[in-house]
């Protein structure tokens, strides 16, 4: 049992506090997540596929048969993966992180210069560089369905007072288009104070098993 010092001096209760304080919560709202539903699917389908053949050649296959069958699905598999279930898309109010198939880019808004579509979605920094957005497809014939729908509604609205626009507005674009534009929403609204540079990192758990899968099998078809 401890007694107290009496030596100890009493708190000041005006003297400022001298505990650390706490952190301010960040402003960042949660991140807007997107990614390609048919991408995942397909992903999920050939990852399915893949492991039946795989474990069927591994198990049935005789003589070098087994060897080949681990080689490849160790390059096939990541490789899938990153191409169907890796990539997406995440914003929140201070940056755009982007994850490609074998790289992760994160771009502070201050520091995208453009959010661009063509035959397929982008975004261009500050300094010039350009990186695909995997996780939002672009659909040619999703546009162009869209753009006659429009122009029927247009036909069909003139003449009569607020047919028109709700009828444009109740058209259906593609997903990829209503996310970019959403993107670009978000850009033009921030008002993060939050500047920096480009990053890009390398996913190295895609890319290592996938080339060593990619080189065993080399080997093994070569010998």
């Amino acid at each position: 049992m401890t007694t107290p010092d009496p030596a100890a001096p009493e708190p000041d209760p005006a003297a400022p506090d001298s505990s650390p304080a706490a952190p301010e919560p960040s402003s960042a709202a949660p991140d807007r997540i997107y990614r390609s539903p048919a991408g995942i699917a397909a992903g999920v389908f050939l990852l399915i596929l893949s492991g039946w053949l795989g474990a069927d050649a591994i198990i049935l296959g005789e003589g070098r048969t087994p060897w080949i069958a681990i080689a490849a699905l160790l390059c096939v598999i990541p490789l899938i993966t990153a191409f169907t279930l890796r990539p997406a898309v995440y914003a929140n109010t201070e940056r755009l992180r982007v994850r490609n198939p074998f790289r992760t880019i994160v771009l502070p808004w201050k520091a995208v210069a453009t959010l661009r579509s063509g035959y397929s979605n982008e975004v261009v920094d500050a300094d010039g560089k350009v990186f695909q957005l995997w996780a939002l497809p672009v659909s040619l014939r999703g546009r162009k369905r869209a753009a006659r729908a429009e122009a029927r509604a247009m036909s069909r609205g003139e003449g009569k007072a607020g047919h028109t626009a709700t009828s444009v507005h109740e058209v259906r674009h593609p997903q990829g288009d209503v996310a970019l534009g959403e993107l670009r929403e978000l850009a033009g609204d921030t008002d993060s104070p939050h500047q920096g540079l480009t990053e890009a990192r390398w996913c190295w758990s895609v890319i290592a098993p996938a080339a060593a899968g990619a080189l065993l099998l080399i080997i093994l078809l070569l010998v």
